[in-house]
């Protein structure tokens, strides 16, 4: 089974299971009901209408205050291929956050943010939460588990390594592709090892297996779960294995003109094309690019020009990332 959000209109998700050729969704319900009590709307065939997929909106299948958490420096190997070669690895897995919004999927076009010289890939698996989760066991954590997907948590490096907070980089808009839903119970527990492999433009740039996690799923949500309480809906991504791009000498990063695939075994892929800074959307401008501080005040590589489009009318003609074609 595969689960995916079909946009119905600037407000409206709904979820839908996705067939076994790819061709057609059939509906399950709207994506609050859905949360509410995931197992059970699974539990039998979907009643709502049938969709050809060519038709329809793909986009994931979020709540709109879904809690995006994502694990840094979760595989020994990739945590020694960059710039923390030389630290110890940390005592305790390393969260961070994305916005929903910065999330996409299979088919969408991302572009590189202005200022940065490409984007790089990292290929994940990402855990949707089940159940609420307060203070749980590891065990609790895992038996929550609703369901995985495979996941690009592209990232601009750039901004990201402007300071020590990575919310900036890993923000970028469309950048975060992710996968249909698959139950766990289809799964299994990931810790048993799933190959993860990354690719760019046909070539393989990453190659590893959940089994290479230093933190199960379950070790991080229950982790995560002493301090916040974590929803139906929420989702986890769980890190990334070697072989990504900056860590390569010289490195190697994304630019226009470039797809970028992940595949994940039982998870099905992600295949996504690397495109400008133009297609964001907002018009003719150049950017500021903040470069270095120096007495207080921050030098910039440009200078703003007005905007000839405006937010909202991007906004309504951009409800939600959008992927009509090529599902995994």
């Amino acid at each position: 089974m595969r689960i995916v959000g079909v946009q119905r209109s600037a407000s409206e998700v709904d979820t839908a299971q996705l067939s076994e050729d790819g061709t057609t969704l059939s509906v399950i319900t709207d994506v609050a009901s859905f949360w509410s009590a995931p197992q059970e709307w699974i539990a039998g065939p979907p009643s709502g209408e049938v969709l050809l997929a060519d038709n329809a909106t793909i986009v994931p299948p979020l709540r709109p205050d879904a809690q995006v958490l994502c694990v840094g420096l979760n595989y020994k190997d990739h945590a020694l291929e960059g710039s923390y070669r030389d630290q110890p690895l940390p005592p305790f897995p390393t969260i961070f956050g994305r916005w929903a919004r910065s999330l996409s999927v299979d088919g969408t076009e991302i572009p590189v943010p202005a200022g940065e010289d490409g984007l790089d890939w990292e290929g994940e698996v990402v855990a949707w939460v089940g159940r609420p989760l307060v203070e749980a066991t590891t065990e609790e954590a895992l038996t929550a588990v609703f369901g995985y997907s495979a996941f690009n948590d592209i990232t601009a490096r750039r901004a990201q390594k402007l300071t020590s907070q990575w919310s900036l980089g890993k923000n970028a808009d469309r950048s975060g592709a992710i996968g249909p839903i698959v139950p766990a119970s289809e799964v299994g527990d990931i810790s048993d090892g799933l190959r993860i492999r990354t690719l760019v433009n046909g070539e393989t740039v990453q190659d590893g297996s959940t089994r290479q996690m230093i933190y199960s799923v379950g070790d991080v949500l229950a982790h995560v779960s002493q301090t916040i309480t974590l929803l139906p809906g929420d989702l986890l991504a769980t890190g990334t294995p070697a072989g990504v791009g900056y860590g390569r000498t010289p490195p190697w990063l994304l630019v226009p003109g470039d797809i970028v695939e992940v595949e994940v075994e039982r998870l099905g892929k992600v295949r996504n094309s690397i495109v400008s800074s133009d297609s964001r959307g907002l018009g003719p401008r150049t950017s500021t690019v903040v470069t270095r501080a120096r007495d207080g005040h921050s030098e910039t590589s440009a200078t703003r020009v007005s905007q000839t489009t405006k937010v909202d009318a991007v906004l309504d003609s951009h409800p939600m990332p959008v992927a009509p074609r090529h599902i995994g």
